[in-house]
Parts: C-alpha cells; structure tokens; sequence
C-alpha cells in the first residue's frame, strides 16, 4: 500500500487547499489571462473584468485541485511531489475532490452570468481537457502526453480576450498556439532532470519512454518553431514593433538556450545545468513575452506608436 492510502489525515488547513489549487502554475494561469483580457480590443467594466480574471484563477485552481485528487497515488511515488497536501496525509481525497468541483463548478457558472457564457464554455472546457483528458488519458498512456497537454495551460489568454470581445478571432488563437509550442520544450527540460522520479512512478514522459537523446532533439525542434509562432502578433498586424522585436529577442534567447541543450548528451553525475537553466528561463520568457505584448496593446491602443 501506498503513502496516500496509509496516512492517517491530519487536520487541514487553508494552506493545504490553498496548495490543492498549485499557486505557483495559478499564477501564470492569472497572468497570461489577464494579459489576453487587456491587450484585446474594446473595452471592459472593471468589475466585469475582475470577475473574468477571478473565474479564470478558480478554474485553474479546481482543475489542479482534481488534478491532485486523481494523482495522489502517483504524487506518493516522486520526490518531487511526495509532500503535497494528499500524499502527505494532510487531507482526505473526498475533500480535494470536492474543492475541486466547488472551485470548477462556482468558476464556469460566474463566468456565464457575470461575463460572458462562450468564455464560460471556454473556461469549462479548459477545466474538463486538463481534469479528465490530460490527467486521466493523455498522461498515463503516451509519451505525448505534454504535448497535446498542453493546450490545457493555452486557454488563459483566449477565454481573457473572449471575456472582452466576446468571439474568438486569429489574434487569440495565436496567443493560444504561443503557450502550446512553448509548453513542450518548457516541461521536457524539467522532465531531463526529474525522469527518474517519473520512471518510478510509471509515467511515460518521453526522456522515459524515447530516451534523453529524442528528447534532446525535440526540445530544440519546438523551441526552433516557437520563433516564427512568437513574432506572428505583429506579422498579421495584431501588435506594433515593440512586441515583434521582444518577442524575437526572446524567442532567439531561448533558442540559444536550447541549442547546447539538442547537442549534449548527459553523463554520470551530471547536474543539468543547461537543463535547469533552460527551465528557469522558460517562466520568465513567458511572462516577459506576454507583458510586452500588454504594454504594445496600450501604446497602440491610446494612440501612440511603437
């Protein structure tokens, strides 16, 4: 028997919830949508769009609250993981199950009436691939797993600027694909350094299932076409040139990041530091990528030019 099935439950508290929600991935997920929300076009009551950033932050919250709740068993197994809330007995699976809901539940329902119901679909929709798709189908059975994944984490940006316009145009759809190219090269850099964890515990993630070398190479290939992906904004317009010239200085940063990384070969002993490098990288591109594209959106949008 497993960790999470022997515990004796302790008494919860509001950080073991509040570690259900997975604050650190939350936090990406509220910028991200928040960031679609103001570099859309038009306007939006501020109320209005609060309520649209707060859907989207308890959407996310219940699908990591579901998401720990199904993997429980497999967070006991890893290092990295063991210490969550439910593998470390702190709380009953019933109750991770039933936050999740609540949150998922409360988060499509206040975004239908209070904002708009095609980014209450949207958000429902998010929560249901990364809950149930990505959790339950995708992660254990295919080495790909991250990679259609990944459209789970792309939603934030498009339900933010759906919250505003209320339709879905190319503009989004493109911020959508710049969080879906992104996240492969993102998790399979963690995943070269982590991969004996998810050996243990029965994961197929490709450094696991293909090897390092297929990895290696696959993180080059995507980090090579996030470039054209990252700089489409202002090819179709979409963005001024202050974005467009970010958004290729970054993409060349990460590209140059990932090039040593597609070439090497790990040894004994070796520490990832390219790897662990790369990663960290990773977060602060996106987040730099989306601001300049929000700091772009309102220069052009009160009349000035970049």
């Amino acid at each position: 028997m497993n960790a999470a099935a022997t515990a004796t439950p302790l008494p919860a508290e509001w950080r073991d919830f509040f570690a259900l929600t997975k604050p650190r991935v939350m936090s990406l997920v509220i910028f991200t949508g928040l960031c679609g929300l103001l570099a859309a076009p038009g306007s939006i009551h501020p109320v209005i769009g609060f309520t649209a950033i707060l859907c989207i932050a308890m959407g996310a919250g219940g699908a990591g609250a579901l998401n720990m709740w199904l993997e429980a068993d497999i967070d006991a197994l890893m290092r990295r993981t063991e210490k969550r809330p439910l593998p470390a007995g702190r709380l009953r699976r019933e109750d991770a199950r039933d936050f999740g809901v609540l949150l998922s539940a409360a988060s499509v329902g206040i975004m239908g009436v209070g904002v708009h119901w095609l980014a209450a679909a949207l958000l429902a929709f998010s929560i249901i691939y990364y809950a149930v798709f990505y959790t339950l189908w995708l992660k254990p059975r295919t080495p790909q797993n991250i990679v259609i994944g990944g459209g789970a984490g792309a939603f934030p940006p498009l339900i933010g600027w759906v919250a505003v316009t209320g339709e879905i145009t190319l503009m989004p759809l493109i911020l959508f694909a710049i969080i879906f190219i992104w996240t492969p090269p993102h998790f399979w850099a963690l995943a070269l350094f982590v991969k004996t964890d998810y050996a243990k515990a029965g994961i197929p993630m490709l450094p696991v299932v293909r090897g390092e070398r297929t990895t290696r190479h696959q993180i080059l290939a995507y980090s090579i076409a996030m470039l054209p992906v990252a700089i489409a904004p202002w090819a179709i317009g979409g963005t001024g040139p202050l974005y467009g010239i970010s958004a290729a200085a970054l993409s060349l940063a990460f590209l140059a990041l990932a090039v040593p990384i597609g070439l090497r070969q790990s040894g004994e002993g070796d520490a990832m530091v390219p790897e662990k490098r790369l990663f960290k990288f990773s977060i602060f591109y996106l987040f730099a990528l989306f601001a300049m594209l929000v700091v772009d959106s309102t220069i052009v949008q009160s009349g000035g030019s970049t």
